[in-house]
């Protein structure tokens, strides 16, 4: 089976709907495993076991990357137990800044340190907390620092960086949604999951012209999304 490093979880946010996505993020082609609908009352750590059954159902998984939304000691307890790796940055509270002035005032770039999480009833969540210096950081004192979380020892913490490919994703995923004025959740949902597939399948189409025409795959599509557009209009007549 192929091992791909997925990120899961950034909620995609609308003024009237919630819905969750999972995606591949280092795999050659950056496609939409899964979306789903986020329902009141629903846990992060719910939303995360959904999204964690699709895309194992498809692809041999090792890591999660995650936003700082989902820095929950329960989803983090979750994704171990599957027997996997997990990046995702951490709020800082007061303990967090306090460790990052000391940096500061030491002049590191990088720490690493063990942080046991309650999960209740006297069960803990064992995770390291990896303390990392902006080098382009816009301030001047202990927020240059950002905390992740992770239990494999920060090596994974590198392949964060994938997930500007999910924020870039999601505003190509904009294009692809067809305009509507409704209020209607299933039909709103729809209309997103619908641009995910449309989104996926050109990525997946750009990858093999790009094999097809050089011999090899790079990042930057060398098919326009809008052609994608055009050609699905004509021969389908939506869009």
């Amino acid at each position: 089976m192929l091992k791909n490093r997925i990120r899961t979880i950034r909620p995609y946010w609308n003024r009237r709907n919630q819905w969750a996505t999972v995606q591949l993020v280092d795999n050659p082609i950056p496609i939409v495993l899964d979306a789903r609908p986020v329902r009141r009352g629903e846990s992060r750590k719910e939303i995360v076991e959904d999204l964690l059954n699709s895309a194992e159902e498809l692809v041999h998984v090792d890591n999660v990357l995650m936003d700082r939304e989902f820095d929950s000691q329960h989803v983090l307890e979750v994704i171990s137990q599957r027997g996997l790796s997990y990046v995702v940055p951490k709020r800082m509270q007061t303990s967090e800044r306090a460790q990052a002035k000391r940096l500061l005032r030491r002049d590191d770039d990088r720490y690493e340190t063990d942080r046991k999480l309650h999960l209740g009833n006297n069960e803990w969540h064992e995770t390291t907390l990896i303390y990392r210096r902006n080098e382009n950081a816009e301030h001047d004192d202990h927020r240059q620092y950002s905390v992740f979380m992770s239990n494999h020892a920060g090596s994974f913490l590198t392949e964060y960086a994938y997930r500007w490919e999910i924020k870039s994703g999601y505003r190509s995923i904009k294009r692809f949604m067809a305009a509507t004025a409704s209020k209607d959740f299933g039909l709103r949902f729809f209309y997103f999951a619908f641009a995910c597939l449309l989104y996926s399948i050109w990525r997946a189409v750009d990858a093999l012209v790009q094999v097809g025409v050089t011999g090899e795959y790079e990042r930057s599509p060398l098919v326009a999304a809008d052609n994608t557009l055009t050609l699905l209009k004509k021969e389908t007549g939506i869009g």
